[in-house]
């Protein structure tokens, strides 16, 4: 049987109890096989079998549910929510409300003797109202609550409370009891706070999205036959194509330089803090800025496959998997508001039956209770938490695939890292320059350049980068003769120079002593030996290897300080090669020539020791220890897509001080949340007690309520901050 995805706008659902009422209703609809829900965007994924249920039907169930919906793309104009025509007049209508219960305020105190009569009438339950004060109630009743009654009736026929069913009832109440001003205010204020909820909600939609929306609709390509640039939609740019970019424009697709030298912001990619510089063969961003320099550069992935395209995928993905304590909050609100429906109704008959039998007065108390039960404030505080989170971690580079993986840093205790692409950089680079029999340094590396500008070994392009990035000019080189496995040789200025290994240079009979130590010194560092000369003597030596990160040393001390106890390399690389790296980083211990599996039971060793363990990898023969870690973190700029898939974290451009970052970005959301949950639970318990003891009024409930609601949502948005 085959299963299709249809995606639906639902308009105000600002809270977790909406998604409630439409899992009762759209979701057991016939075909429905799963629902899925973006609270921060306003959108509902529903899964179904073949094209069933129809569309109308769906739209029905979304109305029964008191809401409002409409098919993803089918209307013009629509940005989740802010477009949303209904939001000016809920706003007018709240407003109306505000000024009717002032109006009906006035008219009361006006007419019986001031504002304190006034006020004892409406809390006292004074039935002696003059008909214009119960005319302005009563309208500000009705404009407040015209949002609101629908959901509270469709709650009613699902026949599951809901904070619209809690308040209507309370309201509904008041007015039987003649507490006309209370009735006013309490739809007055909850309208007032649904109205801010949204508002919050929809700022913290702007927030995210602004991280999404980065990449540019269209297109300059650059025509191969005639040279002519027209613009092209992104969807419809092929593989292979060459694509112009102009100084200021955000890069289009992926790929590599073709022509043109720039710098680009790589800041909503990789969270890098300064531009990068780029030239020819140097690979591009969608989504990046450039700054300087137009450039042409050759597309390497389609639109739908680009970085950017995979971080929003991954992104949308993590919504999906809850955390922990999120998923706590769920299954605590699930039986809440029913164990407060029946604690009200306790409140409202035992105190009259044992004691003073003031049936009005417990009743009403009752009522406050059922206003206090609305768990809006509690279910809110941890979805918009963790999603600020995520938010704010892949504004920094660091890509965290879920809510559960947002969570754990926080508690790593141990942390393994690949050596080869993790604490190095993963690709040789020139170590040490040592010239010899009167050569300058200068001069050495020019030599060695003109004789590797002819290879494209890797050590080859370690020499030439070297000498790019010291502005030194290779020399001419002719004859060229390459000896596989060892070396070559070529004439230059007449002279023929050769180089090559530390074999080559044993070969060609002039090793001395003192050069053989020298290159047996830096071959049991780890490096590798290229030996300079001509056909008089050793010009000089080159080391290189696979050199150490610059933040590696810092960012090992830093976890160390963020309270890991333990932190261990583990490579394949030699002995010799993973004991230099180990001491230049600071990595307390090494475990070398390992195989994958060898890794695996490292890391299962070291849960096993500590419990919460990370692993830091970047490569395929790194992912199954990935997996077998707590949590596993890959490098994402260098790393293999099997490392990047298999993680649970990415590190958009390997920057290793990200880690220590990501452990207190993660206590410091966990905190919030813990805040929040405290706050919420902590005021409705103090509201309780004050409504046992007939010390609560509906209005200072709602009011309360209002303030847990707004207070946990911005306490949780400032990790978009962080």
């Amino acid at each position: 049987m085959s299963h299709m995805k249809r995606t639906f706008i639902v308009r105000g659902m600002d809270c977790a109890e909406e998604i409630e009422a439409l899992r009762r209703t759209v979701g057991q609809l016939p075909g429905v096989s799963s629902l899925d829900f973006d609270l921060l965007k306003g959108v509902m994924v529903i899964e179904s079998s073949s094209d069933e249920p129809e569309e109308e039907k769906i739209l029905l169930a979304i109305r029964a549910a008191g809401l409002d919906g409409s098919r993803q793309g089918t209307e013009a104009g629509h940005d989740n929510g802010e477009a949303d025509p209904s939001r000016f007049m809920r706003l007018l209508l709240c407003a109306a409300s505000g000024a009717l219960t002032a109006g009906g305020f006035v008219a009361h105190a006006t007419t019986h003797g001031g504002l304190r009569h006034a006020f004892v009438a409406g809390e006292a339950g004074d039935h002696q109202f003059p008909l214009v004060a119960v005319t302005l109630y009563l309208a500000a009743v009705l404009t407040g609550g015209w949002h609101i009654l629908p959901r509270a009736w469709a709650s009613l026929r699902r026949r599951q409370a809901d904070m619209h069913l809690l308040m209507t009832i309370a309201v509904v109440g008041a007015i039987v009891t003649g507490q006309w001003f209370e009735a006013a205010t309490v739809t007055f204020l909850f309208s007032l706070a649904l109205l801010l909820e949204s508002w919050s909600i929809g700022r913290a939609r702007r927030a995210i999205e602004a991280l999404l929306n980065l990449s540019p609709a269209t297109a300059r390509v650059v025509c191969p036959s005639d040279g002519d640039v027209h613009e092209k939609t992104v969807d419809r740019v092929e593989v292979g194509e060459v694509v112009l970019v102009r100084p200021g424009e955000r890069i289009p697709l992926d790929g590599f330089i073709t022509e043109g030298n720039t710098s680009v912001d790589q800041a909503p990619i990789t969270g890098e803090s300064v531009p990068v510089v780029k030239g020819p063969g140097e690979e591009v961003y969608a989504g990046t800025i450039n700054n300087d320099g137009a450039f042409r550069f050759r597309v390497s992935h389609a639109s739908g496959d680009t970085t950017l395209a995979r971080i929003i995928r991954m992104v949308e993905e993590a919504r999906s998997r809850r955390a922990p304590v999120e998923q706590w909050v769920n299954r605590f609100a699930r039986f809440y508001t029913p164990a407060m429906i029946v604690i009200a109704l306790l409140i409202a008959a035992i105190p009259p039956l044992l004691a003073d039998g003031d049936w009005m007065r417990w009743f009403y108390q009752g009522l406050v209770m059922l206003v206090i039960a609305c768990p809006c404030a509690l279910v809110i505080s941890t979805p918009v938490s963790i999603v600020a989170g995520l938010t704010s971690a892949a504004r920094r580079g660091v890509l965290i695939k879920g809510g559960v993986y947002l969570e754990l840093p926080a508690r790593l205790r141990a942390m393994a890292m690949d050596k080869t692409g993790t604490l190095t950089r993963g690709r040789p680079e020139v170590q040490a320059v040592i010239p010899l029999s009167g050569h300058t340094r200068e001069e050495l590396i020019a030599t060695a350049a003109g004789l590797e500008s002819h290879s494209d070994h890797p050590l080859a392009r370690a020499v030439l980068r070297y000498a790019d990035q010291a502005g030194i000019k290779p020399r001419v080189a002719s004859d060229f003769q390459a000896f596989r496995g060892k070396g070559a040789e070529a004439v230059i200025d007449g002279r023929r120079y050769w180089l090559g290994s530390h074999r080559f240079l044993h070969e060609k009979g002039v090793e001395q002593d003192a050069v053989h130590r020298k290159a047996l010194e830096l071959e049991d560092a780890g490096h590798s030996v290229l030996a300079i000369g001509n056909d008089r003597h050793v010009c000089g030596l080159i080391s290189v290897a696979d050199g150490v990160r610059a933040e590696a040393r810092a960012a090992v001390q830093e976890l160390m300080a963020a309270g890991v106890k333990r932190v261990i390399m583990l490579t394949g690389d030699n002995e010799g090669t993973a004991s230099a790296v180990a001491a230049e980083t600071g990595v307390g211990e090494y475990r070398a020539e390992l195989l994958p599996e060898d890794k695996i039971n490292e890391v299962h060793s070291l849960v096993t020791t500590y419990g919460h363990v990370g692993m830091v990898g970047d490569g395929v023969n790194d992912a199954p220890a990935m997996a077998a870690a707590t949590v596993g973190i890959a490098m994402g700029a260098e790393g293999t897509d099997a490392a990047i898939e298999t993680a649970d974290i990415t590190l958009m451009a390997d920057d290793l001080t990200r880690l220590p970052w990501l452990m207190n970005h993660s206590r410091r959301t966990l905190r919030v949340i813990r805040q929040n949950i405290v706050f919420a639970l902590g005021l409705k318990a103090l509201f309780m007690m004050l409504a046992m003891a007939g010390l609560a009024t509906l209005w200072m409930a709602i009011a309360a309520d209002m303030g847990a609601s707004l207070l946990v949502i911005f306490n949780g948005l400032r990790l978009l901050k962080d």
